[in-house]
């Protein structure tokens, strides 16, 4: 098991860059060589007679995509949508084709970090939120109004639906208010609760050892944190599957 984890952790810690060289006056500089392409962005061949899962989500649920294919490798082909899946309004406007024509059995998802950040007059993103002219990308009412659409399309599926709480926003963290997570996750339980849906509580998960797990003044997790919610989501899945 020792060796599955630090497998998973040196994929998702694979970043080539490059050394900066110097260059005389008016010299072209070398192109620098193309970062290679986030794994948890790659499109997945099924393996026949296994269930099929799909995470839907933001740059979180993409930190903990690969880990969550490791640990269900055998058990379960897991899928997502090959984008990060911002907030609540792109969801409404993009489920459809994130869904396809596929069958699921089930779907991990979640909405929230997006719909809380805050923008400028002009669409600025990370914007201050105590400045005047600056306001939530999704304010909260509109967040529960696309959210119930959301999980509407979601049941028609068919599929095991588990819904994800959105994680904590730390202090100092750019274009956020701390304390609003809780604020949307409980107009998201509220929801699930109505529906039946099971929810992976991420948010009281990472709220106890957030110093370990999540990046200085920063929303993301370190590579270690996001196995971390990996491990937390993979039981949830497995619930739902009947493992």
């Amino acid at each position: 098991m020792k060796t599955v984890w630090i497998a998973i952790i040196c994929q998702l810690a694979t970043v080539t860059f490059a050394p900066q060289g110097l260059f005389a006056d008016g010299a072209k500089k070398k192109a620098q060589p193309a970062r290679k392409p986030n794994p948890a962005m790659a499109a997945i061949e099924d393996v026949p007679g296994l269930p099929r899962v799909l995470l839907i989500g933001d740059s979180i649920s993409i930190g903990y995509t690969v880990p969550v294919r490791e640990l269900l490798k055998g058990e379960a082909n897991v899928h997502r949508p090959l984008t990060n899946c911002g907030p609540t309004s792109t969801g409404v406007a993009q489920i459809d084709k994130w869904l396809g024509d596929g069958k699921w059995d089930v779907i991990h998802f979640n909405w929230g970090l997006h719909d809380l950040k805050y923008l400028g007059p002009k669409g600025e993103n990370l914007a201050d939120p105590k400045a005047k002219d600056s306001h939530p990308q999704v304010p909260i009412d509109e967040y529960e109004a696309n959210l119930r659409k959301l999980v509407i399309r979601l049941q028609k599926t068919g599929a095991r639906l588990i819904w994800r709480s959105t994680t904590p926003v730390p202090e100092g963290a750019k274009g956020r208010v701390v304390g609003d997570s809780v604020r949307y996750n409980a107009v998201a339980k509220k929801i699930m609760d109505e529906n039946g849906i099971p929810i992976d509580d991420q948010y009281s998960f990472a709220m106890k050892r957030l110093k370990e797990i999540q990046k200085p003044a920063d929303v993301h997790f370190s590579t270690e944190g996001s196995l971390e919610l990996a491990k937390q989501a993979v039981v949830s899945i497995q619930n739902a599957l009947g493992k």
